[in-house]
């Protein structure tokens, strides 16, 4: 755990308690602060009264000198929960757990040496990113720490010794509430339409992602894909500020200078001429042009700590994969199950779509902007979609005549009605896909428990076969 000293002996409050927000009230209660919380599930307030916080309404919360707010909570738009309004109206700041993690992280790096932060966000590809920046770096000796958005929350990660390295995914949530965040390393995968609910437009959405690599310190590497025009202006305005080191990287384009992939091939060029570095089919599990993006990035943010290229090849070529991201979660007979959860928008979706020629679809949830209109072209790969959460009519309406459907409401149902269907088709190799191009947030409390509860009903299914043929 990493204690959160900078309230300590003061009321701090912590609003939303799901794994950040329980995260933020051990530490807190660590570093001596007074801490006071809330959550609308009693599970959850029970686990903060347990780890010391006084639980309670805010309403009746004596003055605070924070509001440590969980990232899923509006603080800008639509409108800002009355919460935060309150909060600033008793001058408390309002921050989240990424801002204690960096309170606490900047003056151990100042006395102790190095403590670097590596700080991942985008769109798109950023958790493959995180993850295969953390399997370089520990490959390569580091003690990587992994987490933020993505594994474990920022303030359980260990606290720093002389070998640590942080990787820190970070949502376009969580650098709202992070104004104290100075990565030594800023990466930005790419930037689609995405959360525009909750920054009104996707000019303010790329703004706040162009924040965190403006944060990034003057000593250290802005890394930026490059290949859509939000993030190209990104990088333009970022190699013309005298701030930190601007690193272009692009796949399938030719850069006279920065990191790209041609042909599946990973170059670098970043010094007087390209230097191939790597065939990138021997890396078998980042395949497809998103992940050879993810390579490009994850090699340009390792290569300042890790000096030897052939280490980072063999930690790319070697990697697992990430769980809940194309991830073969096992067959029944010749039916395969592939859980794709972390596909929160259509773009994601896409990248699974296109993996795959016979697929039996699962997909809703909380709906993104655009539903799934720009995955028709995709349809004729879909055998039959089976409609999850409050997404359901409406990605109906747009499957209607292209594709067959049905609503099936919750998972558990939808995963049985798939097997079924694509156990009876007569596609050789059917595949039952989880990739919903929603949020998870009206059925899971994120979407790591939706792909684990896709991964619990697989093998209650293939139990349920086991007991059938014996």
């Amino acid at each position: 755990m990493i204690v959160a000293r900078s309230f300590a002996h003061q009321n701090a409050g912590v609003f939303g308690l799901a794994r950040s927000g329980i995260s933020a009230v051990r530490s807190l209660v660590a570093g001596s602060a007074n801490v006071f919380a809330w959550d609308d599930k009693e599970s959850m307030r029970k686990e903060a009264g347990a780890a010391g916080a006084v639980v309670a309404p805010f309403k009746d919360w004596p003055e605070i000198k924070a509001l440590i707010l969980s990232p899923g909570i509006p603080l800008t738009h639509p409108k800002p929960h009355d919460v935060v309004l309150a909060a600033r109206a008793r001058n408390a700041e309002v921050i989240g757990d990424m801002e204690l993690f960096a309170r606490e992280i900047r003056p151990e790096r100042d006395s102790q040496g190095r403590a670097p932060v590596i700080a991942v966000t985008g769109t798109n590809g950023k958790s493959t990113t995180t993850a295969l920046i953390g399997h370089i770096l520990s490959s390569c000796g580091f003690a990587a720490e992994v987490g933020g958005n993505i594994g474990k929350a920022v303030l359980d990660l260990a606290a720093p010794n002389g070998k640590t390295i942080y990787v820190l995914e970070v949502s376009s949530y969580q650098i709202d509430l992070s104004p104290g965040l100075v990565p030594d390393v800023a990466v930005l995968t790419n930037i689609t339409p995405d959360h525009i609910d909750r920054h009104g437009s996707l000019e303010n959405y790329a703004a706040v992602k162009a924040r965190l690599l403006k944060q990034t310190a003057k000593d250290g590497l802005a890394i930026v894909g490059v290949d859509d025009s939000h993030s190209a202006a990104i990088q333009t305005q970022l190699a013309s500020n005298g701030g930190a080191e601007a690193v272009p990287v692009s796949v399938g384009k030719v850069l006279g200078r920065g990191i790209f992939v041609l042909d599946g091939a990973l170059y670098d060029a970043q010094g007087q001429r390209a230097t191939k570095v790597m065939d990138l089919s021997a890396a078998t599990h980042l395949p497809g042009a998103h992940n050879w993006q993810n390579a490009a990035l994850a090699y340009a943010a390792t290569k300042p700590f890790v000096k030897d290229t052939r280490a980072i090849v063999a930690a790319i070529a070697d990697f697992p994969g990430l769980a809940h991201r194309i991830e073969d979660v096992g067959a029944i007979g010749k039916v395969r199950f592939i859980n794709d959860s972390k596909a929160t928008n259509a773009d994601a979706a896409e990248r699974a779509l296109v993996c795959f020629p016979d697929i039996y679809w699962i997909a809703g949830g909380k709906p993104k902007e655009g539903g799934i209109e720009s995955l028709v072209s995709h349809f004729p790969r879909v055998r039959k979609a089976y409609l999850i959460g409050e997404a359901a009519n409406a990605f109906a309406k747009t499957l209607e005549g292209r594709a067959p459907y049905e609503i099936s409401h919750t998972l558990d149902r939808a995963v049985a009605a798939a097997y079924i269907d694509s156990r009876n088709s007569p596609a050789a190799s059917p595949v039952v896909l989880l990739s919903p191009a929603c949020a998870s947030f009206d059925q899971f409390r994120d979407f790591e428990e939706r792909g684990d509860a896709f991964r619990a009903a697989v093998e209650a299914l293939a139990s349920e076969q086991v007991r059938e043929a014996s």
